[in-house]
């Protein structure tokens, strides 16, 4: 996770096939199959670094005093990686949890505010007020959300709106729709379907 990568976790488990017929539809969301005693099977790490382009652009919007802020599903720890690698997170700046492991002593202990930058967890987020967002906005330059569902990324879009910044966000999938709604500019990139997206951008990227 430290170097970018997803690791992913394989195991198995051999089901009674009077129970489960060749043909069974097995559905993640309802979970209808049983998810005890699986025999591990491995680990694999997997890697889709950021396109060579991108630490030049973030270096340009930078100069151009655009704030860059990178919202993803990704775990934290790989969020942050890949942000320094970006450029994102500059490599002299420092999150709390750099300054406390830096001096020796507990996160509690560190003054937010001495931290350029800040990686927040979807879970957290989830718990902060309207006010705990906005001041997370105005103290740090650096920013990373991490495990953040779509609802959240409409919330992130709505605090720095509440900035009196002009906002422009972009996304890659029908899950991104309601933040691209709301920015003052919504790019769509990729191969995305267009239909899926209502035209809720203002801009469609295809590459």
């Amino acid at each position: 996770g430290s170097l970018g990568e997803r690791v992913i976790g394989f195991c198995d488990l051999r089901l009674p096939t009077n129970k489960y017929p060749k043909g069974y539809q097995f559905d993640a969301e309802t979970m209808n199959f049983p998810l005890e005693n699986l025999r591990f099977l491995g680990l694999m790490s997997m890697i889709d670094p950021p396109r060579a382009a991108v630490p030049e652009a973030v270096a340009k919007c930078r100069s151009a005093g655009i704030k860059v802020i990178m919202i993803t599903g990704d775990h934290p720890i790989t969020a942050k990686a890949i942000a320094r690698a970006v450029g994102i997170i500059s490599e002299e700046s420092e999150t709390v949890e750099d300054i406390a492991q830096r001096l020796g002593v507990p996160i509690d202990y560190v003054n937010p505010r001495d931290a350029q930058a800040c990686v927040v967890h979807g879970n957290d987020l989830k718990d902060m007020t309207s006010a705990q967002l906005d001041g997370i906005l105005k103290t740090h330059s650096e920013i990373v959300f991490a495990r953040t569902s779509p609802q959240q990324k409409l919330i992130i879009v709505e605090g720095c709106q509440r900035q009196g910044a002009i906002v422009a966000v972009t996304g890659d999938g029908v899950n991104d729709s309601p933040a691209l709604k709301k920015a003052d500019i919504g790019v769509a990139m990729g191969f995305v379907s267009i239909d899926a997206f209502c035209f809720h951008y203002n801009f469609l990227l295809f590459f």
